[in-house]
């Protein structure tokens, strides 16, 4: 099995708001990936006295562990209680309800000898290839048709912040989990995995320097840090945004590869 990693902050002024983590086979029951990309909240108050990068920490040790242990749960249920789990961690101390309390978009995957688990929660993308080299998409796109006029309103995102008609994250409410991307692949049919956050995406829904297919092949070559290297490139050729439109000139960005 060959597992890579890589992982550069947008801005190193701030810190990095990603998180991600690899359980290895044990006593042959598989392996399992976490991704999460924490939701960096506009200037104002969020009602938590943590902060996004202690969220994302805590959820995702809460996912590591579930998600490695408890093979009898599903992911969307690992998910539940490890939301779950993080909430009640700060419940007491912060403002929960808060629309921008501390949040993350999550990847998923569980591999074991028959079968490969996904689950996709909000903007951050799984790849999956098969042995004859085809590679599959599992996207959350419900971000992607909010019109980006209304992304630029604070009280406007806020209003679809997990809500009927807008998109969802991982922020407090267990319940979320149902509303993420969900699926399973029989083990024979999936040779790699590679889970990819926005700010790595770029290179190909951003920059479109190659699609999803010509993305794998080169971090399968040459390692997620070049991937996220031609990003960076990328992001410096065009400081302000004009040829290339995007939230932010740089954004974090986190790549991890698995070969099973």
């Amino acid at each position: 099995m060959r597992v890579e990693q890589a992982t550069s902050p947008g801005d190193t002024a701030r810190p990095n708001e990603d998180w991600a983590g690899v359980a290895l086979p044990a006593a042959g029951e598989g392996g399992a990936l976490v991704m999460l990309d924490g939701v960096t909240p506009p200037t104002g108050e969020d009602g938590c006295v943590h902060g996004v990068p202690w969220f994302t920490a805590r959820l995702g040790g809460a996912l590591a562990e579930l998600s490695g242990s408890r093979r009898d749960m599903t992911l969307a249920q690992v998910l539940a209680r490890s939301i779950g789990r993080t909430a009640d961690a700060h419940r007491d101390t912060c403002d929960l309800s808060h629309p921008r309390t501390p949040q993350a978009t999550v990847v998923l995957a569980r591999w074991g000898r028959e079968t490969v688990e996904h689950l996709v929660l909000s903007d951050s993308t799984l790849l999956l290839e098969s042995p004859d080299g085809a590679v599959r998409a599992v996207l959350d796109d419900r971000l992607d048709r909010v019109p980006r006029e209304v992304l630029r309103s604070v009280a406007a995102t806020d209003a679809l912040r997990n809500a009927e008609g807008g998109f969802f994250t991982a922020a407090a409410d267990p319940s979320v989990a149902e509303r993420a991307v969900t699926g399973r692949t029989p083990a024979a049919e999936v040779r790699s995995l590679l889970a990819l956050t926005d700010g790595a995406t770029r290179w190909v829904e951003v920059f479109r320097e190659g699609g999803w297919a010509d993305c794998l092949a080169l971090v399968r070559k040459s390692g997620p840090q070049e991937l996220i290297d031609r990003v960076r490139a990328a992001e410096s050729a065009d400081p302000d945004r004009t040829a290339f439109r995007r939230g932010k000139t740089s954004d974090d960005a986190t790549v991890t590869y698995v070969e099973l």
